[in-house]
């Protein structure tokens, strides 16, 4: 048990001091796959103004199966998912054996943040144990899904898109889960970190098939971020302080999202001593936060591990789904139908 929850810590502990220079301004993008042949998606259109789908006409292709790995306990499902083209998605869907539909807890890290975590037993055996299935996947231009692009285009340059494609992403990727049949799709949760954060409100702005929602430390505040953030290059802090940058991203800002939370349940946690998002704006997040929200503030590295070392990081949420109606209910409950069209 020691040896899990410490290598958990580390793996959460390791989001809160990323490199402050973002590694895709020194690698070049991964060799190309996108395939001038596939017409599979002509006609597809994307509005990235926006984080709901009612603007857009995404058409998912049937998912490929790379593999399915049994372990003492769990098993894990490796797919690919598209629904734009050149942008395969790598899924991972981790289901704990003998939970005929387990509650399902969606994992999105911040950029730059890979798949490598996904692919580890220890964390595979932390999020399955007590009965829940976990669902892994990384946001646009980040891991396998930077190819095709100059080295000078990245998620900072183009974060307008990757914000809102990763938006769009989520919610296919419920629709795919809600396929499968083997899934409790009345108890979902998310679970997210830094510009994963971010994605996560605005996906609980827009679509209330995620119950409960757990941000630690989203980027936002746009204007302060973009000026004062050290995950920023020095050398291309000037063009993201440009009117014109900050205008395409005033649709996408953490801070007006905060307030349009659908999730039943929602939490924020805030590590202050994490350096990627500047104090002025995370005391801005902060004070957009629904009253009916939980707030969790960690002034030290030792105050956030203590709580990943007791094996606590993933009690709240797992508590908040299990406290959820049974689907029966929530179905008899007056108002219980979905409104997906957002704002």
């Amino acid at each position: 048990m020691k040896t899990t929850t410490l290598a958990i810590a580390l793996l959460l502990l390791s989001q809160l001091f990323l490199p402050q220079i973002a590694a895709a301004q020194f690698q070049p993008a991964s060799p190309p796959i996108a395939d001038p042949a596939d017409r599979r998606f002509d006609g597809v259109k994307e509005d990235w103004t926006s984080p709901a789908l009612k603007s857009s006409n995404l058409q998912p292709a049937p998912p490929l199966s790379a593999y399915i790995n049994a372990y003492d306990g769990y098993t894990v499902e490796l797919l690919q998912v598209q629904w734009r083209f050149g942008d395969p998605l790598d899924l991972y869907v981790m289901k704990p054996k003998g939970v005929a539909k387990p509650p399902v807890i969606l994992y999105l890290y911040g950029y730059p943040a890979g798949t490598d975590r996904f692919k580890d037993e220890t964390f595979q055996k932390a999020v399955t144990k007590d009965g829940f299935a976990a669902v892994g996947f990384v946001s646009a231009l980040t891991g396998h899904r930077y190819h095709d692009r100059p080295m000078r285009k990245w998620f900072i340059s183009e974060l307008q898109e990757c914000l809102a494609t990763s938006a769009h992403d989520v919610q296919m990727v419920l629709d795919y889960l809600a396929t499968r049949n083997d899934l409790d799709m009345s108890r979902v949760g998310m679970f997210t970190q830094g510009s994963g954060a971010s994605i996560g409100i605005f996906v609980s702005g827009v679509d209330p098939r995620i119950k409960v929602l757990d941000a630690l430390d989203p980027w936002g505040d746009w204007p302060t971020w973009m000026a004062t953030s050290p995950f920023v290059p020095e050398d291309e802090r000037t063009e993201y302080v440009k009117p014109e940058f900050l205008r395409k991203m005033a649709a996408l800002e953490p801070v007006e999202w905060l307030p349009e939370i659908q999730a039943k349940k929602f939490r924020l946690q805030d590590a202050v001593f994490e350096p990627n998002t500047p104090k002025a704006a995370k005391e801005k997040l902060r004070a957009a936060v629904p009253g009916n929200a939980t707030v969790v503030i960690y002034k030290t590295p030792e105050e956030f591990n203590a709580v990943v070392r007791g094996n606590k990081e993933l009690d709240w949420i797992q508590h908040e789904l299990r406290s959820l109606p049974d689907k029966e209910t929530a179905r008899q409950a007056p108002g219980s139908e979905f409104n997906l069209g957002g704002r």
